[in-house]
């Protein structure tokens, strides 16, 4: 297990958030965790999330996965993915805040969390990597070419992903020339069978990241 401890986070202005964080005695690097789809049973307890941030404890990077608003113990709605963008940028200043400057700070998102993950990227946030779990490209189609990366891109699917489709891979891997793309053989959109190799492909990008 993790050593984590609970906690809620938010500025006032917006509602506050449930989340896990994780803080290895002299951290100065870490990564947010974004959640599958709210309104199918998606939180951060998902085994693909939970996944993630093992890898980046075995890294010695901070993590902090969280609900999106309306899951869990967070307050407010389901927003349909408007005011969830909000709360990744919140889960990012929170982590940012906790580590103290000079942070570096990574986001990553499993399936509607990589879309949020992807749409914030688009948007200018500074991050030092970003890693999309199962983008759910057939639904939303192409995210942007992030706007401020600073380390590794990746992008893992498993070949028998329905929402992630090879040829939807296929063109984001055109349209991010610099992004690592990892194909899980046999893998599904919920990684049956393929968390081990998730993990492998997590941990590659891990120690690529600016600490």
């Amino acid at each position: 297990m993790i050593p984590e401890r609970s906690l809620t986070f938010g500025d006032g202005t917006a509602p506050r958030l449930e989340g896990a964080l994780s803080m290895p005695p002299g951290a100065s690097s870490g990564v947010v965790l974004c959640h599958p789809h709210p309104q199918y049973g998606g939180d951060m307890d998902s085994p693909v999330v939970m996944t993630a941030a093992r890898a980046c404890a075995q890294g010695h990077l901070a993590t902090l996965r969280f609900n999106f608003r309306g899951v869990g113990a967070s307050g407010g709605a389901w927003d349909e993915g408007r005011g969830e963008q909000d709360d990744v940028r919140a889960a990012l200043a929170h982590l940012r805040g906790l580590l103290g400057p000079p942070a570096h700070v990574a986001l990553a998102g499993y399936s509607f969390g990589a879309a949020m993950a992807a749409a914030v990227a688009a948007a200018g946030e500074p991050l030092a990597g970003l890693t999309l779990i199962a983008p759910p490209l057939a639904r939303r189609g192409l995210p942007a070419l992030p706007a401020a990366v600073e380390g590794p891109l990746l992008v893992v699917a498993g070949n028998r992903d329905t929402h992630c489709p090879a040829e939807a891979l296929a063109g984001l891997a055109g349209a991010w020339p610099s992004a690592i793309i990892t194909v899980i053989d046999g893998a599904d959109h919920f990684f049956f069978g393929g968390l081990e190799a998730l993990d492998a492909a997590l941990t590659g990008w891990v120690s690529k990241l600016p600490r």
